[in-house]
This record gives C-alpha cells, sequence and structure tokens, in this order.
C-alpha cells in the first residue's frame, strides 16, 4: 500500500510543479466550485423537474445525490478517515480553503459522477456525454487544486457511478410499484 501512497503523493507534486499556472488556477478554482455541495447538479435536477418527461430523471438524480452522500461523505469519508495531502505531503500547497473533512473519498467527484450517470444512463448521449466530461473535470480540478489524492478521485468516480446506478434501480423499481398500485386499483 506505500507504493500507491508515494505514487499518489508523486501525482500531485508533479501538478503542483509542472501543471500549475497563473491561466489554470481560475479556472480550475471556478470548475471546482461548481462541484460545492453539488450545487450543479441539483440545478440541473431542478431543471429537468420542468419537462413532464424528464421528471423521473430529475427524481433520479436527486436519489443518486443523496445515496452519494449518504455512502461517501456520512460513511466512507469517516470510516477511512484518510487525512488531506497537504497535511501529509510535505511541500504540497492547496489553493483553495483547506476543507473540514477527511479526504477518502473525493466527495465532490463521487456526486458529480453519480449525478452524472444518471443523466448519461437516463437522456440522449448528447446531454449525457457533456454530464460525465463535467464530472471528470470536478474531479481533475480536486487534484489540481491539491485538496485530494488522486486514489480519492478515481474511487469517487467509481463510487459515484455505483450510486448513480443505486439509484437508477431504485427509482425504477419505486416506478414499477406505483405502476402495479394503479392498475390494481382500477
Amino acid at each position: 500500500m506505500e507504493w500507491i501512497a508515494d505514487m499518489d503523493g508523486s501525482i500531485l507534486l508533479f501538478i503542483q510543479d509542472g501543471i500549475r499556472n497563473p491561466a489554470l488556477t481560475p479556472v480550475f478554482t471556478a470548475i471546482t466550485v461548481l462541484g460545492n455541495g453539488a450545487v450543479i447538479w441539483i440545478l440541473m435536477a431542478m431543471g429537468l423537474l420542468v419537462p413532464r418527461r424528464t421528471r423521473r430523471t430529475a427524481l433520479t438524480c436527486a436519489v443518486a445525490l443523496l445515496v452519494s452522500l449518504l455512502v461517501n461523505n456520512a460513511a466512507l469519508k469517516n470510516i477511512v478517515g484518510r487525512i488531506r495531502p497537504y497535511d501529509a505531503i510535505p511541500g504540497l500547497i492547496p489553493l483553495i480553503g483547506r476543507p473540514w473533512d477527511y479526504s477518502f473519498p473525493s466527495g465532490h467527484t463521487a456526486s458529480s459522477f453519480a449525478a452524472a450517470w444518471v443523466l448519461y444512463r437516463r437522456l440522449p448521449k448528447r446531454f449525457g456525454i457533456p454530464g460525465l466530461v463535467l464530472a471528470g473535470l470536478i474531479g481533475i480540478s480536486r487534484l489540481y487544486l491539491g485538496v485530494h489524492y488522486p486514489t480519492d478521485v478515481l474511487f469517487g468516480a467509481v463510487s459515484g457511478i455505483g450510486c448513480g446506478c443505486i439509484a437508477c434501480v431504485l427509482v425504477q423499481t419505486l416506478a414499477r410499484a406505483i405502476d402495479k398500485d394503479r392498475c390494481v386499483g382500477v
């Protein structure tokens, strides 16, 4: 496991020393803000509530975000208790305020991939693929800004997709149960 920690640290220091620059920093800071509190995904879900045909997708996004919050932020972060990279890697400087919670997994990445996966599965690809790209950029921004390890972001993406899949199944099962009740009552 030590080689993974060494690799994580090397990647973050490479990003800091070789990629960070004054032109990219405001871009990645803005991208990460989109993921703060899953605000961009909540706004997208609210927008999907307007057209009748996308209301189930909006509900599925909301469920995916809730599942991600419970699994990643409430459970895994506290179970694993991984300290942030700027506290463990000498010389790593975070470019934003220090988050108060643990590092593993990346909550920004997990919630982003949870919602983006739902969009990818339930909407035309011209909407779903940009959602996945945005989720990926939010994850990368966490590395660029020095607040997550690469393995935090990688696991956050995988976990987020899993949460999106769980939400799809839950909402589909609920919808079938409601439809079945309607048919029985007629």
